[in-house]
């Protein structure tokens, strides 16, 4: 099994001109910055902090996933993931990448007998009501992940669901219904689940939720629908293993993080694109997005994660890569071909604007979507990444998203700021509890707007 390859040619002169950077500070003064960057991540990670990368490693808490997997997963038509933020995310990743395109519209057949895949985040009244209204609730297991069981989102589609659940099944077998997935031993959730004899698994109080894609909670809903797991984190485990050295140009994910720290500090490009290059992958840059954002958006540092998609937004966002403003840098994702390659049929041959398609796979015509688009933005002086993965499958799936981890840590190093803490969402939480009601919990004050600027 290959490992994902970084390549960073089209970041450097003399590839892209004097637009890029001299790659002799990769062995310079980028390296040394590097070098005190992962000091401090190995300090932090010495002190327990970084737990993310202690999962790879995790073997019990693994095999209670897949247990619990193999016990509930085929016992139930659906399975409903309620969590928001990192708690949802990493296991719509998954899914997306890993399991059968239209997962959810196939039959049972189809799925080898397991189950559907949801997952509830906005609570959007119009969604929640839709999916739930849609499904045979007797036969839906929710999975509610929230580490510290107080959150409002979750905590509030966990009632509704549990709510519509009662109307539809003996009050004895309300409890059945359920897997909790949160802190080992506080908080409301557990709680609940020791008061109720509620399933549950337990998150690691050292590992965040935009990091917790290979802690259960992204692992048991990927296990329970058939994902191999044990290659999930194998993948990992071996990019961990690579990218732990202090030696710049031998560590994927300090060359990610140093280069794009660099492109956004000395050039100015803080837009950071990712564009992979498959629809699988879509869910991954919204995933990336949540993980590079919420880490480094800090003391008015920090780049703005952008999520794309080739070739769709070649018709749409590449025109301003292009000729917008000089404040990007577009990292692709690239997969190879997979299942049987459509082959383009050799119809209306002599049509000019037709005839040349023919003998060709839509894999191949996707594949040069990326390398035409990478060469025109070469040509225009914007810099660009490449992520070659090689086979979309759960082992590199394992190891991209464990190199963006660790890109992630060591980039708020390099900036300065603490890429585990989200002290800037908590002020809105506290607020939201507020305007709810909960007592200990300031509302905003009412009423103190102009009427003039409400037009």
């Amino acid at each position: 099994m290959k490992l994902p390859v970084l390549d960073a040619n089209l970041m450097l002169r003399p590839a892209l001109g004097e637009s890029g950077l001299d790659p002799a500070r990769l062995e310079g003064e980028l390296a040394e910055r590097f070098r005190a960057a992962h000091a401090r991540v190995e300090a932090r990670r010495a002190e327990g902090e970084i737990g993310f990368l202690d999962l790879p490693r995790a073997v019990q808490a693994s095999r209670r996933v897949q247990e619990l997997a193999d016990s509930f997963g085929q016992l139930f038509e659906n399975v409903v993931v309620v969590g928001i933020g990192g708690s949802g995310l990493g296991a719509v990743m998954l899914r997306d990448a890993l399991l059968a395109p239209r997962w959810n519209e196939r039959t049972a057949e189809e799925r080898d007998h397991f189950p559907r895949l949801y997952v509830l985040d906005n609570p959007d009244p119009s969604t929640v009501s839709s999916l739930l209204d849609g499904l045979e609730l007797g036969r839906t297991l929710f999975n509610v992940v929230s580490k510290s069981g107080s959150t409002a989102e979750t905590m509030a589609l966990y009632l509704v669901a549990r709510e519509r659940l009662a109307r539809r099944v003996e009050p004895e077998q309300v409890r059945a219904h359920f897997l909790f997935t949160t802190d080992p031993d506080r908080g409301a959730l557990r709680r609940i689940a020791e008061a109720e004899g509620i399933a549950t698994l337990a998150l690691p109080p050292n590992v965040g939720g935009r990091y917790s894609v290979l802690s259960p909670a992204g692992l048991w809903p990927a296990a329970a629908t058939g994902v191999d797991v044990d290659a999930l984190l194998a993948g990992a485990r071996a990019m961990a293993e690579r990218c732990m050295g202090e030696a710049l140009l031998a560590n994927p994910a300090g060359l990610f993080a140093t280069l794009l720290h660099a492109a956004d500090v000395e050039q100015g490009r803080s837009v950071h694109v990712l564009m992979p290059y498959s629809d699988r992958l879509r869910s991954l840059a919204l995933w990336f997005q949540q993980l590079w954002a919420e880490s480094l958006g800090k003391e008015l540092k920090g780049p703005t994660p952008l999520p794309a998609l080739g070739a769709s937004d070649q018709h749409s966002q590449v025109q301003l890569f292009m000729e917008g403003p000089h404040d990007k840098v577009v990292v692709f994702v690239a997969a190879a071909e997979g299942g049987e390659g459509v082959p383009i049929p050799s119809l209306h041959g002599e049509t000019e604007e037709l005839g040349y398609l023919g003998g060709h796979t839509l894999g191949a015509l996707l594949d040069a979507e990326r390398r035409a688009t990478t060469e025109a933005l070469r040509r225009a002086g914007r810099p660009s990444l490449t992520l070659e993965l090689g086979r979309l499958d759960a082992y590199s799936v394992g190891a991209l998203s464990m190199l963006f981890q660790i890109a992630t840590v060591y980039a708020g190093a390099l900036y300065g700021v603490d890429p585990l803490d989200q002290p800037g969402v908590e002020l809105g939480k506290r607020l939201a509890c507020g305007l709810l009601g909960r007592a200990g919990f300031e509302a905003p004050a009412a009423g103190n707007g102009d009427p003039r600027w409400r037009v």
